[in-house]
């Protein structure tokens, strides 16, 4: 029979050191607050954006504000969901103050792990299309730009008539999309071959009323404008993926430290 001398040893011994229920409520906590700030974030940006020319926010506020914003949410989440783990485990004893500084820390930390695994997998499309379109623009370099609509707009600045020459439009084959697919392979490699230019030129000259050169020069000119918009997105997506890792990052630190803030509440 057991004495009381033993008694907390053997308890100490069978207890396991993660209150799992502790972690998860934290992290649920973590995950509801985060998709609540980001519902309000995206209700905030769209009504910032206006139909009207030189209305609302420029692109670049608002994709500073959009990166304060995934910043501020992740620090208040993460805050939430460690101190909730904190908190909520299982009051140890007996126990030194560095293993409960330490199992605190590592309870904030799995409350931060737990509701960012969730919250990637509810947001798994969102995710996927950012990730997706940085590697597709590492890779091969498309026809990117700011849309759709942008990309169309490169395409059909080859084809607008010269009204001072009379020029008559002759029908050809889609010849937008056939400069398209000239521009995506130009992009892959870096540059338009000497052919491909040539060619591109003598569409562009037969539809516009140019010269060759004119319409040659019309050519690289575009594919250069299109060249930088593509880089321009690409280095927009790196930046995003950098300040995403940011965030994630301190959302981790945030965390674990608010988790011995709130284990040191409950030891009062």
């Amino acid at each position: 029979m057991p004495t009381d001398a033993t008694a907390p040893a053997t308890s100490l011994a069978t207890l396991s050191a993660v209150s799992w229920g502790a972690v998860f409520a934290g992290a649920a906590g973590a995950a509801a607050l985060s998709l609540i700030l980001l519902i309000l974030g995206t209700g905030l940006g769209l009504a910032a954006f206006s139909p009207w020319t030189g209305a609302g926010v420029s692109a670049t506020t608002f994709g500073v504000t959009a990166i304060l914003w995934v910043t501020l949410t992740q620090l208040a989440a993460s805050g939430l969901g460690g101190y909730l783990a904190g908190r909520l485990r299982t009051k140890w004893t007996g126990l030194h103050t560095d293993e409960t500084y330490f199992r605190d820390t590592a309870h904030g930390f799995l409350a931060w792990s737990v509701a960012s695994l969730a919250t990637a997998a509810v947001l798994t499309g969102t995710i996927g299309a950012i990730l997706g379109q940085g590697a597709q623009v590492a890779a091969d370099r498309p026809v990117v730009t700011q849309g759709r609509a942008a990309d169309g707009y490169f395409i059909d600045t080859l084809f607008r008539p010269d009204p001072a020459r009379g020029a008559v439009i002759v029908a050809t084959p889609a010849p937008d999309a056939e400069a398209a697919r000239i521009f995506a392979k130009g992009l892959r490699e870096g540059a338009l071959l000497d052919e491909d230019v040539r060619y591109l030129g003598q569409v562009v000259a037969q539809r516009t009323g140019l010269t060759q050169p004119v319409a040659e020069r019309r050519v690289t000119d575009t594919f250069e404008r299109t060249k930088q918009a593509a880089d321009k997105a690409a280095q927009a997506t790196a930046h995003a993926s950098l300040w995403m890792f940011i965030s994630l990052l301190a959302g981790a630190f945030v965390a674990s430290w608010f988790a011995t803030y709130g284990g040191r509440r409950r030891d009062l």
